[in-house]
C-alpha cells in the first residue's frame, strides 16, 4: 500500500503573538483563523529494507538514515527527522516524499503543516489513532520542544482540525472553537479578501524572541498591544457571525497597527509601502500574515476595486494569488501500489 496525506495552511485574521508563551500561559491567548486551499502533501511508500529515504520536492533534497540509527539533526529536513522520531518506533524503511504550495517564512505557517502532514502520514501507515488534539499537540512539542523552533500554538491546531476556529490557548490547555458560517458569508468574504506576497519570506524567530523578551519583562507597551491584539480577536469574531464583514475590514487593520507595536522588526520600509499603496487603491484594511519580517499581507477589498488594488501592487513587485477557504483539517489516506509494469521487448516467438 502507499499511504498519502495532506494538511491545509491558514491564514491568521487575529490574535498571532497571544499564543506564544509566556504570554498565553500568564494571561490566556486567543487566535482566529482559518485554513485554505494551499496545502503540505505526503506520499509513504514502505520499503523491504531497513532504509528512511526522506525526499522534499520542493528543494530537491533528499535525506537517507537506517531505522535503527537515531536521525542526525544537520540542518537537512531535521523537522521531518523529528517527526519521524516522534511517531516511531517504525517496523521497517519507507520512501517520504513531501511538497509544500508555500515555503517556510510565508506567513501561512507552513513548517507547523509539514509536520502535521508527516505525523498523519505515519500514523495511517502505522495505524496509531491519536486524537485531533492529541496530534496537534505532538506537533507542537516537535517543533517548539525537540527541535527548539520559536513559535506560537495556533498553526499545528489550525491545520489539524481546518476551517474558522477560534482558538483558546492557557498553559497545558487549547480548546478549538469551529465558527458556523453561513456559505454565503464566505463567499462575500473571499470576494472581499486578496493575498499579496511581499517577495520575500523571513526567519521569525528574532521577532518572537523580542516579544518574548517584552513578556517577560511585562514592559508596558508588548503587554498592552497583546492585550489589544485580543480584545479585536474577539471583535472580530463578533464581526463574521454578526455578518458585518465592512468591519471586519476595519478591524483587520486595527489588529495589523498593535501588531506591529510588539516588535521592530515586524515590518519594514517596503512591506509599509505596498500596504499603503494597497490603502491608496481601495483597500480598507489587512495585515502582514505570520510573526513578520515578510511573507504574506491580507488585504480587504471591495471587489469592484480589486483589480485597481491588484494592478498598484504588481507594480511595486507584489504578487498577488488567489485562494478559496477550506473546511477540512488533515486528511490521509491509503492507494494500493501500483504492480510493477514489465516492459515489452522486441521481437516475437
Amino acid at each position: 500500500m502507499i499511504y498519502r496525506s495532506k494538511a491545509p495552511l491558514r491564514v491568521s485574521f487575529g490574535g498571532g503573538g497571544t499564543d506564544i508563551s509566556p504570554y498565553c500561559d500568564r494571561n490566556g491567548g486567543l487566535v482566529l483563523s482559518s485554513t485554505i486551499n494551499k496545502y503540505c502533501f505526503g506520499t509513504l511508500r514502505p520499503r523491504s529494507d531497513r532504509e528512511v529515504q526522506v525526499r522534499s520536492l520542493d528543494y530537491d533534497l533528499t535525506v537517507r538514515y537506517q531505522v535503527d540509527e537515531d536521525p542526525v539533526y544537520d540542518g537537512k529536513l531535521d523537522l521531518v527527522k523529528a517527526s519521524i522520531k516522534h511517531m516511531g518506533p517504525v517496523p521497517r524503511g519507507f520512501d517520504l516524499y513531501l511538497y509544500s504550495d508555500a515555503p517556510p517564512g510565508s506567513g501561512l505557517g507552513s513548517s507547523s503543516t509539514l509536520v502535521v502532514t508527516v505525523l498523519g502520514c505515519l500514523q495511517r501507515w502505522l495505524g496509531r489513532r491519536l486524537s485531533p488534539y492529541q496530534l496537534a499537540d505532538l506537533a507542537y512539542r516537535v517543533e517548539r520542544e525537540e527541535m527548539g523552533i520559536k513559535g506560537g500554538r495556533q498553526d499545528q491546531y489550525a491545520a489539524v482540525f481546518g476551517g474558522f476556529n477560534l482558538i483558546e490557548f492557557e498553559a497545558g490547555h487549547t480548546v478549538v472553537n469551529p465558527l458556523r458560517l453561513r456559505p454565503e458569508v464566505v463567499n462575500e468574504l473571499e470576494a472581499n479578501l486578496l493575498l499579496c506576497y511581499t517577495g520575500k519570506t523571513r526567519v521569525s524567530a528574532s521577532i518572537i524572541e523580542s516579544q518574548v523578551r517584552s513578556c517577560r519583562n511585562e514592559e508596558p507597551n508588548t503587554m498592552a498591544a497583546l492585550n489589544q491584539l485580543k480584545q479585536l480577536t474577539v471583535r472580530l469574531k463578533n464581526s463574521l457571525l454578526q455578518e458585518d464583514l465592512d468591519e471586519f475590514g476595519e478591524l483587520l487593520h486595527e489588529a495589523w497597527v498593535h501588531k506591529k507595536r510588539l516588535a521592530p522588526a515586524i515590518t519594514d520600509r517596503e512591506i509599509d509601502g505596498l500596504y499603503q499603496a494597497a490603502l491608496e487603491s481601495g483597500a480598507t484594511g489587512g495585515k502582514l500574515l505570520g510573526a513578520g519580517g515578510g511573507g504574506y499581507l491580507l488585504l480587504f477589498c471591495p471587489p469592484h476595486r480589486r483589480h485597481l488594488v491588484v494592478s498598484r501592487l504588481e507594480k511595486l513587485s507584489g504578487q498577488a494569488v488567489s485562494f478559496a477557504f477550506e473546511w477540512q483539517g488533515l486528511q490521509t489516506w491509503e492507494v494500493a501500489a501500483p504492480a510493477p509494469r514489465l516492459r515489452e521487448t522486441g521481437g516475437g516467438q
